[in-house]
């Protein structure tokens, strides 16, 4: 599923193609992963794309006023997680559409803007005033604008796994599976480690790590593990540096020791077991195994 450097990448490039295009018309096909289509249908032609910009995992498509609206009118957004296989990418108009081009946005410039979704595991909603705001409001901070002060203190404030901490939208929004286990494997810290134990030192080297993780991400695009492709329809090339994701069995790019895998908040976290040492008591290991399945974040 597409993490921060993912969304980032693909808000840039939708930012660079789209912005200030006006939507001329809307044709939906499956709509079960859409909130209101009706509303999407009713209030999307006639606005122009502001901005694209990313908010944790979505991407936020800001929307002007209707023509002769006025400038009173509420802020609105389309907000679009991408799920597991969602692309959103400007073609041109005379182009087939791909199978499972779920919604279309025709363009003043002769392109339409195509949602395609073969799982339809992502979210398309309309929001606009205090209902945009509130949905906002649900997510933590922004990994990359958050300073060491907010972010020490969302980390050691809660008697939670680091990994869970990183991986809860509410603690911190943008951070998946793939650069919560690059992080904590580059400041050498065990996924299972409880948050509020971590000593200031510790949490420092976390945030310098998270942050250098995904600026460098970011500037590679991203990465691409199955379906992942950016607005231009390319993948991203930062997975050929991962140190930790995925790699179970491979010897550590540090000590040699081979990278296993353990489940906590119900996710594979992968970690060197010299470089990252476990928590002293193991007394919750089976609790964490029998509780794997509940502990999958979801996207609303």
């Amino acid at each position: 599923m597409p993490e921060l450097p993912e969304v980032e990448t693909v808000a840039r490039g939708l930012q660079r193609q789209i912005a200030g295009r006006r939507i001329l018309s809307i044709t939906l096909g499956k709509t079960d992963f859409i909130d209101n289509p009706e509303e999407i249908e009713k209030e999307l032609p006639g606005r122009a794309i502001r901005s694209v910009v990313r908010y944790g995992k979505f991407l936020l498509l800001r929307l002007t006023p209707k023509e002769n609206a006025g400038e009173t009118e509420r802020e609105s957004a389309l907000l679009v997680h991408l799920g597991m296989t969602g692309m959103l990418r400007p073609q041109p108009a005379g182009e087939p559409h791909a199978k499972h081009t779920h919604v279309v946005a025709l363009l003043d410039d002769g392109r339409e803007l195509r949602y395609i979704d073969a799982r339809r595991f992502g979210r398309m909603a309309y929001l606009a005033g205090e209902s945009l705001q509130e949905e906002l409001r649900r997510f933590g901070a922004d990994p990359l604008e958050a300073g060491l002060e907010e972010f020490t203190a969302r980390i050691r404030g809660k008697r939670a796994r680091i990994k869970a901490l990183l991986l809860d939208q509410q603690v911190l929004r943008g951070v998946g599976n793939i650069y919560a286990d690059e992080s904590l494997w580059k400041a050498r810290i065990h996924p299972k480690r409880l948050g509020a134990r971590l000593r200031k030192e510790q949490v420092k080297e976390l945030y310098r790590a998270l942050q250098g993780i995904l600026e460098r991400a970011i500037v590679m695009r991203g990465s691409s593990i199955a379906d992942f492709l950016d607005a231009e329809g390319q993948p991203g090339e930062y997975q050929r540096h991962h140190r930790a994701y995925g790699r179970e069995g491979k010897p550590c790019f540090r000590c040699k020791t081979r990278i296993k895998r353990v489940i906590v908040a119900g996710r594979s976290s992968y970690f060197c077991p010299l470089c990252q040492k476990a928590p002293r008591s193991g007394r919750s290991q089976g609790r964490e195994t029998r509780n794997q399945g509940q502990g999958h974040l979801k996207k609303r």
